[in-house]
C-alpha cells in the first residue's frame, strides 16, 4: 500500500510505484488525499487523475485516506493521545479526535469525489490509521459502501467489523527517534507475521 497519494506527493508516489512495478509487486493499494493540507485538490489536477485511472486500469486498488490528511482537532489532553497524535503522526491523525458530523462530511466529500472520477470506494484508511468514536460511527452507518477499513493492525471487513489480526510493515525517517520507534515496531510486526495470514506493507512518499 501506497500512502498519502496526492497531486502534492505524486513524484515520489510515482517513484514508490515503479519500485514496486519492477519487483512484479501487483496489484498496489493507493491511498488518495482529495484535499491535502488545504492545497492539493485532486479534482483540479487533471494530470493526477489520468495517472490513477491508468493505474486503476491496470488492476490497483483507490482507497479513501482521509480528506484533508490534517488533524486540526483540539489538541490532545493525555499522553497517550499525545503520543498517538504526535510522535506516530505529525499532526496529520485527521480521524482521531473528530465528532460523528466532522467525520460524516469528511467521509461523504471524498466519496462524492470518487462518485465524480468514477473511481470505485474500495476502501477507507484513515490517516495514521487513527479513528476516534465518532469517525467509528460515521463509517458504521454512512453510506459509503467501503469493503473494509484498516488501522495499524489490521482490518475490519464491512458491514460485519469483524476485526482481522494482520502484520504491518512501516517506517517513520524524519528523525533518530522516529527510526529508533519504527525498527522496533517492524522487529515486532516480523515476529507477528510469524503467525499472522497477511503481511502489510505500507509505504510513505517520505521513504522515498
Amino acid at each position: 500500500a501506497i500512502h498519502d497519494v496526492s497531486p502534492a506527493t505524486w513524484p515520489e508516489c510515482r517513484e514508490l510505484v515503479a519500485m514496486l512495478d519492477d519487483a512484479g509487486a501487483a496489484p498496489i493499494s493507493l491511498l488518495v488525499i482529495p484535499h491535502y493540507h488545504y492545497r492539493a485538490l485532486v479534482l483540479r489536477d487533471r494530470a493526477f487523475v489520468q495517472a490513477l485511472d491508468a493505474r486503476l486500469a491496470r488492476g490497483d486498488e483507490l482507497v479513501l485516506h482521509g480528506y484533508f490528511h490534517v488533524d486540526d482537532a483540539p489538541p490532545p489532553r493525555t499522553p497517550h493521545a499525545w503520543f498517538a497524535r504526535r510522535m506516530l503522526t505529525r499532526s496529520e491523525g485527521e480521524f482521531a479526535a473528530l465528532d460523528q458530523h466532522a467525520a460524516a462530511w469528511r467521509i461523504a466529500s471524498g466519496v462524492e469525489m470518487f462518485r465524480i472520477l468514477g473511481w470505485p470506494p474500495g476502501g477507507c484508511v484513515p490517516p495514521a490509521w487513527l479513528m476516534s468514536a465518532g469517525a467509528v460511527g460515521a463509517l458504521a452507518y454512512g453510506e459509503h459502501g467501503f469493503e473494509s477499513v484498516t488501522i495499524r493492525g489490521g482490518i475490519f471487513p464491512l458491514p460485519e467489523w469483524r476485526f482481522e489480526r494482520t502484520a504491518n510493515l512501516w517506517y517513520s525517517p524524519g528523525t533518530a527517534l522516529r527510526r529508533a520507534i519504527s525498527m522496533s515496531a517492524i522487529r515486532a510486526e516480523l515476529r507477528r507475521a510469524q503467525t499472522t495470514p497477511l503481511l502489510r506493507i505500507s509505504l510513505h512518499p517520505q521513504d522515498v
